[in-house]
């Protein structure tokens, strides 16, 4: 079973080193040590930015999930309260085949909140066995095994890519950085998800939904399973894993601030901003989609309706204007309809 899951990781193992190789070239090309660590450390933080850029596209349809879920929770309680008390099989079922009916006609999907964490988990197992490779010097593809020794006895503050805190204790820089990269990487989670929490949560969710629930736990459990298990990655992981988060954390803060939840904290200031910042232009902008612009009445339509446009509120009377008043006849023109001939 092993030998089949590693076979199914050796391709992305493949495509990992060579990424990483293909960094390691150009920051060389710029001048840097080929041999040094912050070259290998610059490779592996090129690595994520790449991951990143290419599950873009996932997290967009991982927020869109995400706020469809917000929606229909209201839905889902009616469900459950419905079906509450009810454990034969049959209620159980009925109550799955609402639920699943809810998700169609709503257009959500549960699993795709959890898409692009199960998309990059591969890579990250691929990364952590191709630096597990380095530590005894072999490579894989691209990443020779002369590359894969330049990798091993790379050190970053004095520390070597390959090592990990349990098997370098003695070793007191490896000790010093897995701990601060820990500290960080737990710090930086916490960060996005209270952030999350605090200004991109729908204000119609209380605390006893399901969904605020879960984010709750994961604000506190999260950061804990960071610092149980990065004392076993070695340090090229580990900065994998915190530049990782630390894009996580300015993505995250980018939609908040530019894309926030409807009713959420984050909408109100939004739309805060965008009044002021429209009031320094002088084109006072609706905190409503469909109240009119804030300092203005709409202009009456010609059924006292109004249309949309700002009325002109200064003191000056506006004069009625003809269509023909200024229009110059032509000799054999008639004259317009109502008008008067010489």
């Amino acid at each position: 079973m092993i030998d089949f899951f590693m076979s199914l990781l050796r391709p992305i193992q493949h495509v990992v080193a060579w990424i990483m190789v293909r960094f390691h070239e150009l920051f060389t090309a710029l001048g840097m040590d080929a041999d040094g660590g912050p070259t290998w450390a610059l490779s592996i933080i090129g690595l994520v930015i790449v991951i990143r850029i290419v599950l873009i596209p996932l997290f967009v349809k991982q927020i869109k999930a995400m706020r469809g879920m917000q929606v229909i929770q209201p839905e889902m309680r009616k469900i459950q309260q419905k079906y509450k008390g009810k454990t034969d099989p049959a209620s159980r079922q009925a109550m799955q085949q609402e639920m699943m009916a809810l998700y169609r006609e709503s257009g959500t999907n549960p699993m795709a909140s959890c898409l692009p964490l199960l998309l990059q988990s591969p890579i990250f197992l691929a990364l952590f066995y191709t630096l597990n490779g380095i530590k005894d010097g072999n490579g894989i593809g691209a990443l020779t095994d002369q590359l894969a020794a330049q990798a091993r006895d790379a050190t970053l503050f004095g520390a070597p890519l390959s090592a990990t805190f349990w098997g370098d204790k003695s070793d007191p820089a490896t000790a010093i950085l897995t701990i601060a990269m820990i500290v960080l990487m737990s710090a930086s989670q916490f960060i996005t998800q209270k952030q999350l929490m605090a200004k991109n949560t729908s204000s119609a969710m209380d605390e006893s939904n399901p969904f605020a629930q879960q984010q709750k736990m994961m604000l506190y459990l999260l950061p804990v399973i960071f610092a149980i298990s990065g004392v076993h990655f070695p340090i090229g992981v580990l900065l994998y894993w915190l530049t990782t988060n630390l894009w996580s954390m300015g993505q995250q803060f980018y939609v908040i601030r530019r894309m926030p939840s409807p009713g959420s904290l984050a909408e109100k200031e939004l739309e805060a901003r965008r009044a002021r910042k429209a009031a320094r232009r002088g084109t006072p902008l609706s905190l409503s989609k469909d109240a009119p612009a804030a300092g203005g009445d709409a202009a009456p339509a010609a059924d006292g309706s109004s249309n949309g446009q700002p009325v002109r509120r200064s003191g000056q009377r506006q004069q009625p204007r003809r269509n023909d008043r200024n229009r110059r006849t032509r000799p054999g023109t008639p004259p317009a309809s109502g008008g008067r001939t010489r």
